[in-house]
């Protein structure tokens, strides 16, 4: 099976296929307004004539933040320039385009593809949820296949680990009440771990997050942790 040979190619870099699915026109619209996908075959609906199966890339825990921290170059986005150094390549071999989350605008709607690819749901703070990784895992890449190709069966969803738990320490455990039923504090959140106060947040990582009881043997070590909120502290 192609996720099997894929991920036989991504080990190397301790990243995986994160599922697979059939798009439907509505997951490829956005295709049409980039010039880097204009090699497409499109219909006056929008519809990429030649574009049947998604694969997702990603990681899950440390793995890849083990390897790729021994290579991070001295670049503004170290882990964009390394994860399309990395996966592109890969695409080439095996017949696919490569597509990123960091592209755009328009950008690639990973949040869609990772539900209708991966047992995911969205958890009260924003990043969707795994029955067994938790928030601890992201989503790097995806593989856009012209072919309907053999692909893993489609079970039916886990329910929500969210659903179950009654504390919802993530919505509590934030120094800063930064996760409300209004939404999130963005500028809150940042003035607070970029503040002397906010140092175990900048060093450890989200408080919210590590609160979560569901994952917790994929939490994201101190290093790579501390690289994200560095990032998103800094990010225009």
């Amino acid at each position: 099976m192609i996720t099997d040979d894929l991920n036989h190619a991504l080990d190397q870099y301790g990243l995986v296929t994160r599922g697979a699915f059939y798009p439907a026109l509505s997951d490829l619209a956005h295709l049409t307004a980039r010039p880097d996908f204009s090699h497409l075959t499109v219909q006056p609906d929008f519809s990429p004539l030649n574009m049947g199966t998604i694969i997702l890339v990603g990681n899950i825990g440390p793995h890849m933040w083990r390897v790729f921290s021994k290579s991070m170059a001295d670049v503004p986005h170290p882990l964009d320039t390394w994860t399309e150094a990395v996966i592109s390549p890969i695409a080439d071999d095996f017949g696919a385009t490569a597509a990123f989350p960091f592209e755009g605008p328009p950008y690639h709607p990973f949040q869609r593809w990772a539900l209708a690819a991966d047992d995911v749901s969205p958890s009260p703070i924003g990043p969707l949820i795994h029955p067994l990784y938790g928030m601890w895992h992201a989503y790097r890449a995806a593989f856009l296949f012209t072919d309907r190709l053999e692909i893993p069966v489609t079970t039916e969803k886990t329910p929500s680990p969210c659903i179950s738990c009654r504390n919802k320490p993530c919505l509590n455990t934030c120094p800063v009440g930064a996760f409300t039923a209004e939404g999130y504090d963005v500028p809150g959140c940042r003035a607070h771990i970029g503040s002397p106060g906010g140092e175990t947040c900048l060093s450890a990582g989200c408080l919210a997050r590590r609160a979560c009881p569901v994952g917790q043997d994929y939490i994201y070590e101190g290093p790579q942790a501390a690289f994200h909120m560095d990032k998103f502290l800094n990010a225009d």
